[in-house]
């Protein structure tokens, strides 16, 4: 992407965050923190999810099983597939679904492993999909290595 499409890109995401964040009596939109126990809990000063407006931010999810609190050993297969199941619950504590996200973030700690997050992807996102931005990163939280993000439109 050259450079110019690159900060038209960023400019139009400002724009629609920040128009989905405060309405139009210009008083900022409280928020909700959107929280279930089907994903893990935070390790951090951070929420599961937060809520303002129409958007819904889920943090990112790495592959914690919720019921242990463990990481997800095996492949990147295994471990994409923990992290989906996380953010599916958490779009379903707050009253939505997969189909209701509009922007995903991917972190790999090895951008070969790519397309087999794809793969993954597939089996829980249909067509009309997602906005999506894949990043490699030199490393994640507690080691694993792939985090995604997700914002959820509650339009729709």
């Amino acid at each position: 992407m050259r450079n110019s499409n690159k900060l038209l890109f960023i400019l139009c995401t400002i724009s629609f965050i920040s128009n989905n964040l405060y309405s139009e009596d210009s008083k900022k939109m409280p928020k909700e923190i959107i929280s279930t126990d089907n994903a893990p809990q935070a390790i951090g000063p951070y929420s599961q999810a937060v809520k303002t407006g129409n958007l819904i931010f889920i943090s990112g999810q790495i592959p914690l099983d919720p019921k242990t609190g463990d990481i997800v050993d095996g492949s990147i297969e295994d471990q994409a597939t923990q992290v989906l199941k996380n953010i599916e619950s958490i779009c379903e504590a707050a009253g939505h679904g997969l189909e209701d996200i509009v922007k995903i973030t991917i972190f790999l700690t090895d951008l070969g492993n790519f397309a087999i997050v794809n793969e993954v992807m597939k089996g829980y996102f249909k067509e009309p999909y997602p906005a999506r931005a894949t990043v490699e990163i030199s490393a994640l939280p507690l080691g694993v290595n792939v985090e995604i993000e997700a914002i959820v439109s509650t339009n729709g």
